[in-house]
This record gives structure tokens, sequence and C-alpha cells, in this order.
């Protein structure tokens, strides 16, 4: 299966994911969407560079820390109301790409109660660190 990591520009890294995750957050531009929280299914994909993620002495200060992902997106979501998957998908996105090592990133968020039939509903990014 093809993934991400065939991309020449992430041939030197290794990827962290979380899948699946299923979060409250108060999200959405319409009136019954303001008043209360709306279950979200986010999946992301951290790509880091193998030189800052590769462990010599099996230590955890030698890698990126899944709960640094997981803090990420935890403190987004508790700024406050956001109207648009896409803002929060690409707040996430913007502040996982400051971390020294992170070469890219990818993050998914469903909306999963829109729709009746519907499984979800959302957005995903993928952008790649800016060459210095």
């Amino acid at each position: 299966m093809a993934t991400l990591l065939s991309d020449p520009r992430l041939a030197h890294c290794r990827r962290i994911f979380l899948r699946d995750w299923t979060v409250d957050a108060n999200i959405g531009v319409h009136s019954a969407e303001r008043n209360g929280t709306q279950r979200l299914v986010l999946n992301l994909d951290v790509y880091v560079a193998l030189s800052a993620s590769t462990p010599c002495g099996d230590d955890l200060r030698e890698v990126i820390d899944y709960d640094f992902v997981r803090a990420v997106v935890e403190q987004r979501i508790a700024r406050g109301h956001i109207n648009l998957q896409e803002t929060l998908v690409d707040d996430i996105v913007t502040e996982l790409l400051r971390r020294p090592g992170v070469a890219a990133v990818r993050v998914s968020s469903e909306k999963t109660e829109i729709y009746a039939g519907v499984a979800g509903i959302g957005v995903e990014v993928l952008r790649f660190r800016e060459a210095a």
C-alpha cells in the first residue's frame, strides 16, 4: 500500500499517527451548532525527520512525544468556538509544523452527526514545512 512516506520529500521521515480520535468541540456556523459541542472524528499524521525521531538510548526525550500531538489539538479546542472545520485543521497543522523536526502534517476532521445516512462530513489538509 502506497503512503505519503513514498513521497521523496518524506523519505527521511517516520510517521506518528492518531486514528479515529473522537472529541467534542464547539464548532459550526449555524445557530444550532453554537449552543454546545458536537462530535468530531480527527485523524492526524505527523511526519518527523528521522534525525529528530531515531532514539539511540530508548529515551522519550529523543523523539516527539505523542502527548505533544494530543495537547496541540486539546489546546486549540479549549480556546473556544470555531466556525469552520477548515479553521480547526489549519490551526492544528500550523502549530504542529512549528515543532522542530516536523516535516509535514496531515489532519482531517469529520462531523459525524450532520446528515442522516452519512458517516461523516469534513475536511482534510496536508502541509509541508516551508523550505528555509
